[in-house]
Formats: C-alpha cells, sequence, structure tokens
C-alpha cells in the first residue's frame, strides 16, 4: 500500500526487515491467513506502539481510543528521526524473534549511523552468557561506537530473577504505572454499585449469571466450557483464583459461551487491557461483594455497566507493575537489573489502523491509537529521553548517559510516598525498580557522572571468568582491541557502574568509584553521607569531592563490612551527596546493591544546582 505524497513528513527515514535467521529457524513465513506482511510494514501493531512513543511527533487534542485517554499525544523525543528495523515476527508466530536477526539488524543500525536503539524485545530465563546472545552482543557493538542501547527488563514479575537483558553496557527498563485510571461503574438492581476499571466505550444492561452455570467447576477456561449452555444475554462473574488462570483465558471462554460481557475477578485489579470481549476488572473484595448479591438473589440480578471514564491524579503513581520482571540477574548478579522504571502500563500510542486493537480476525474495528502494557511500553520512553539527552550533551558516552538518568531517579510517588510495588503491595525496592523511576528532566543535568570506557567492560567480562576467546566474540573487531585478560583476575564489583552489588558479602570489602563533573559549576565541593544497610558498616573515603576547571574527576572508596553472618537476602541503603552549600537531599542517584546481608545502597549527589534537589 502506498501513501499519498502528503503523508510523508521526514519522521520515518529508513525501514529494513529480517527473514533469513527466522526462516532458517522456523520455516518459510507463512502469509497464508496469517496477516503478517513479508515487508518492513507493522501488522502485530507493537513496532509502531513502541515507535511512536520514543519518537511520535505531537498530535494536539484528538489521541484517544474511542475517547478513553483524549488529548495531545507526543514521542519522548518528538523531534527524532526514526529508522525501523523488523527482526521479530507475529501474528501466528507470536512476536517470534531470530538471533542471527536480531544481531544483522544491529549492525545494520550502527552502519547507518543511528544514535540510539530502542530494543523491546528479550528472552526468558535461562539467560544465555553475554558472549552468545545476540542482544548483548550488539548491544557491545553499538556501545563501543557510542550508541546507547535500551532494552525492557521482561514481563515475568513478580518472581525474583526473572530479568532479561542485563549486560551491563545497555540500560534495562522496568514498567511502572502512570496517574490515569479508567474507572467503571457496575450496579446490581441499583442497589450494589462497584467501581472496576475498564475500557468499555458503550454501557452494557443485562442479566449477571456465576461462571458455574456455564463452565465446569466454574473455572473460566475455553475447554471448561459446556458447550450446552450459552450465555446470550448475560454478563459472566468469573474468579481467577477458582483455577487458577489469566484474564486472557477467561475472555476467550466467556466469547466462546457467547457472553455479552465479563466482570473479572482478581486479587488486586491489574492492568486493564484492550479486551476481545467487553470485561470489567474488579479485585478479590470487590468480586466477593458482587458473587454474595448473585447468590442471595432470588432471581438474576440485572446489572448495568457503565462506560468507563477517564482520570487523571486521582491515584498515587507511579507503582512498579505486577508482571514487571525483577531482579537480581541471574547470570550477572552483582551488577543491578534492572536499572530504571519507566511508565509501561495502560500507554496510549500511535496504531496500524489496518490492524484491529485486540489482533483478533473477527474485531473489525480500525482505530489509530491503542493501550498496551508491559516493559515494551516503558523501553521507549527511556529511549526518548536518551535522545534528548544525546542531541543536549553529543559527546557523552552510552555509559554516561544511562549514568545521568540512573542518578536522578526519584523513589518517592506523588502522594510523596514510597513506590508501591505490585504484585507484593510493599515498598519497591532496587531488585522492583533498579535506582527508581526516571525523572528526564534532572537526568539533562546530573551534576556528576560515572563513565566507562570498552576496555573497563572487557576487564568486567575477565573478572567474571569469560576467556580471551570468549570475549572476543563479544568484541566489534577484536584484532584491533586489547581483549587479553590480567593473569591475576580483580574484583569486577569495580566496574564503574552507576550501582554496586554484592551478591554474598562476607568479609570487609573496599569499592572504587570515579566520578565527571558535568555540571556547569566547575568549581564546586561535594560532601556525602550514609544511610547504612541493615547489618554492613559502610564507609566512605574521602567524604569530601573536590572539583575544579583543573580537576574535573574525582575518585572515592566505599568501604562495606558485614556485621552479621549473610543469609542470601538483599539489605538496601543510601549514600547521598552534594555540593556543600545545600543540604538538601536529592540527585543524581547511584544505587549500591549488596545481598546477604546483602545490600543494594542507593546513592544521591546533589545537582550542582540546589534547587533541582529534592
Amino acid at each position: 500500500m502506498f501513501e499519498p505524497a502528503k503523508a510523508c513528513n521526514r519522521k520515518l527515514i529508513g525501514a529494513r526487515y529480517y527473514l533469513r535467521g527466522f526462516e532458517e529457524e522456523y520455516g518459510p513465513l507463512n502469509t497464508s491467513g496469517n496477516p503478517e506482511y513479508r515487508s518492513a510494514r507493522d501488522f502485530l501493531g507493537h513496532g509502531t506502539h513502541t515507535a511512536s512513543t520514543a519518537v511520535g511527533s505531537i498530535v494536539k487534542n484528538n489521541a484517544s481510543f474511542f475517547g478513553l485517554g483524549q488529548g495531545t499525544a507526543r514521542g519522548g523525543a518528538p523531534r527524532a528521526r526514526l529508522a525501523v528495523y523488523k527482526v521479530c515476527w507475529g501474528k501466528d508466530y507470536d512476536g517470534k524473534c531470530s538471533e542471527a536477526d536480531i544481531l544483522a539488524g544491529f549492525d545494520d543500525a550502527l552502519h547507518d549511523r543511528v544514535h540510539v536503539i530502542s530494543a523491546s524485545f528479550g528472552s526468558k530465563p535461562p539467560l544465555l552468557p553475554l558472549f552468545v546472545s545476540e542482544a548483548a552482543i550488539g548491544s557491545f557493538h553499538a556501545m563501543q561506537l557510542g550508541v546507547t542501547v535500551v532494552f525492557s527488563a521482561g514481563n515475568e514479575g513478580p518472581d525474583p530473577s526473572q530479568v532479561t537483558n542485563v549486560a551491563p553496557w545497555g540500560i534495562c527498563v522496568a514498567a511502572s504505572s502512570v496517574d490515569r485510571m479508567f474507572p467503571t461503574r457496575i450496579t446490581l438492581d441499583n442497589k450494589l454499585s462497584v467501581m472496576g476499571e475498564s475500557f468499555i466505550i458503550t454501557p452494557i444492561k443485562a442479566k449477571l449469571a456465576d461462571a458455574t452455570t456455564y463452565f465446569v467447576n466454574g473455572v473460566c477456561r475455553p475447554e471448561n466450557w459446556i458447550q450446552s449452555k450459552f450465555a446470550v444475554g448475560r454478563v459472566i462473574l468469573c474468579f481467577s483464583s477458582i483455577g487458577p488462570y489469566e484474564i486472557d483465558e477467561a475472555e476467550e471462554a466467556a466469547k466462546k459461551a457467547n457472553a455479552s460481557a465479563l466482570i473479572f475477578v482478581e486479587a488486586m485489579t491489574r492492568q486493564v487491557a484492550v479486551d476481545i470481549i467487553p470485561s470489567v476488572h474488579v479485585n478479590l473484595e470487590q468480586g466477593t461483594k458482587i458473587k454474595h448479591y448473585l447468590a442471595q438473589s432470588p432471581t438474576k440480578p440485572v446489572v448495568q455497566i457503565e462506560s468507563s471514564k477517564t482520570v487523571i491524579g486521582k491515584s498515587p503513581a507511579p507503582r512498579v507493575a505486577y508482571f514487571s520482571s525483577r531482579g537480581p540477574s541471574s547470570i550477572t548478579p552483582d551488577i543491578l537489573k534492572p536499572d530504571i522504571s519507566a511508565p509501561g502500563v495502560n500507554i496510549l500510542a500511535a496504531w496500524p489502523p489496518q490492524t484491529s486493537p485486540t489482533l483478533t480476525l473477527d474485531d473489525k474495528r480500525s482505530v489509530s491509537w491503542n493501550f498496551q502494557s508491559g516493559t515494551s511500553m516503558s523501553c521507549p520512553h527511556v529511549s526518548g529521553v536518551v535522545a534528548l539527552i544525546k542531541s543536549a550533551h553529543p559527546t557523552w558516552s552510552p555509559a554516561a548517559i544511562r549514568s545521568a538518568i540512573v542518578t536522578t531517579a526519584y523513589t518517592r510517588d506523588t502522594s510523596f510516598d514510597s513506590i508501591v510495588a505490585d504484585g507484593s503491595m510493599k515498598a519497591s525496592d532496587p531488585l522492583d525498580f533498579g535506582a527508581g523511576h526516571i525523572d528526564p528532566v534532572k537526568a539533562m543535568d546530573p551534576g556528576l557522572v560515572y563513565d566507562m570506557k570498552t576496555s573497563d567492560y572487557i576487564m568486567f567480562l575477565c573478572n567474571i571468568g569469560y576467556t580471551e576467546d570468549q570475549i572476543s566474540q563479544i568484541v566489534l573487531c577484536p584484532s584491533g582491541t586489547d581483549t587479553s585478560c590480567p593473569q591475576v583476575p580483580q574484583s569486577h564489583v569495580n566496574l564503574n557502574y552507576p550501582s554496586i552489588t554484592f551478591s554474598n558479602l562476607q568479609s570487609t570489602v573496599t569499592i572504587k568509584r570515579s566520578v565527571r563533573n558535568v555540571g556547569k559549576n566547575k568549581n564546586v565541593i561535594y560532601f556525602c553521607t550514609i544511610s547504612e544497610p541493615d547489618g554492613v558498616e559502610v564507609v566512605i573515603w574521602p567524604r569530601v569531592l573536590i572539583f575544579s576547571w583543573f580537576k574535573v574527576e574525582s575518585t572515592y572508596y566505599v568501604t562495606l563490612k558485614p556485621k552479621k553472618e549473610s543469609q542470601g537476602r538483599y539489605d538496601f541503603g543510601e549514600i547521598v551527596c552534594g555540593p556543600m552549600a545545600s543540604t538538601r537531599s536529592g540527585a543524581p542517584c547511584v544505587c549500591l546493591s549488596i545481598p546477604p546481608v546483602v545490600t543494594p545502597m542507593n546513592i544521591f549527589h546533589h545537582p550542582e544546582n540546589p534547587q533541582n534537589a529534592i
């Protein structure tokens, strides 16, 4: 399909696609009956959604999903150009990506001299070693050429150690919520009223029925449908705890039974998805009230479901999404991953009009905007911020840019309380969201940055036990780069990362970190204070960091002494550094993670301008 000339705005400046590796692995791409394009064109919608989140141009006032989320839309870096490298394939292939195609896409992007790579993909654990992971290799090549790569952390939360894309030279992004909700009122017989959440456009009035009427044992799965029972004109009440099962299974089951709508009950209301059948999400307390009312009603009660509303600023945000993959890293536990969190729940972004919002063939709706949730959505938020930082500071390395983002993160929500981790309902910690939630404005002026070169990462690989041959598989042009390892390995925790993590602190350890002053004030003194993790004595030397026109870099040492036996747990603390003139705590931040006593610690530095401190 060809677009008219007037539709061209020079936003999209390149598009490539990669099939050779995919077809070697999965066979010829099937386009017969599978609505996928054998081209760079996007059918799945994932690429369009993430690209517009990162660099979409400003669209004033008329961005919405059938009126929900109405407002002005813009990407993180709306004036940036976009080059597309399609390495994954759907719909029947469920977004599968070949490792060979991924590396080919990286190589072409670097040859095309892109400045930022946004990679919303990843593999579930068990993770491959870094020297055979194409994403790790491709992002290492990018780092060597000064290109920042931003990855998604994965959607396998809230269990620990599920985080993916853990190479220290990339940025790994967790997903958090925004302060926008879509409340949907449910009323039974005009007597009981419950507020759920949904994307329902048209009001629904029907009889309410319990899942036990239509599904064996009340388990709302397609295979449990009692085929002689049809729910035409009924709203089915399904409890996820009876099974258990997920929302997509319940929707498919309700649709198979020809229900009018679904009330889905789960332990807590999770993110709303665009549903294949009108569905309202309610929590277990609300669902129990509805079930009790249904049980006590002599006849099937009439349920009225109102159209969903858009409400902003009424709920504390951010909250770490329950699905966002948590640390620690399963292959490099002494590198804190994820690095940062960004919005990834119910994100409204562009959508290909030829693709239905639910991706189902019987959904004939066409939309230009759609809601999606996942760390795939949080990743391009950070990619857009990276593009802005790169435009303001074109000489900064990927490590310096990552440091600016990590060391300016915040850990309090809009109610000034701790950011909650959905899935546990407890306060988040660095294993949930890295250093915290991204603050794009402060990231532009971090004060100090922790920088690294290719040689630092090579030394890290040596110190975690990789051989020179294995390291040569990662490095771009290894013949021109020193990949030799010292005969006596050093401690890999001295990698100048903007976090420090110990997975097993058994004895006193001293860690080195170096910072460079990138603030406008070249003559400045930083003073550091400590909040110790439980069971760890922390000493910093020197406590005062002095910078001038003649000394833009400074080194300090952190000594960690365990005061209790390691029990394989994580404890957290922080070090706060700021200009002598300021007494307020704030950014930038470095998150130090150390288990057994183990303990992630956050280290914060004031920017040179105290008014930006928090």
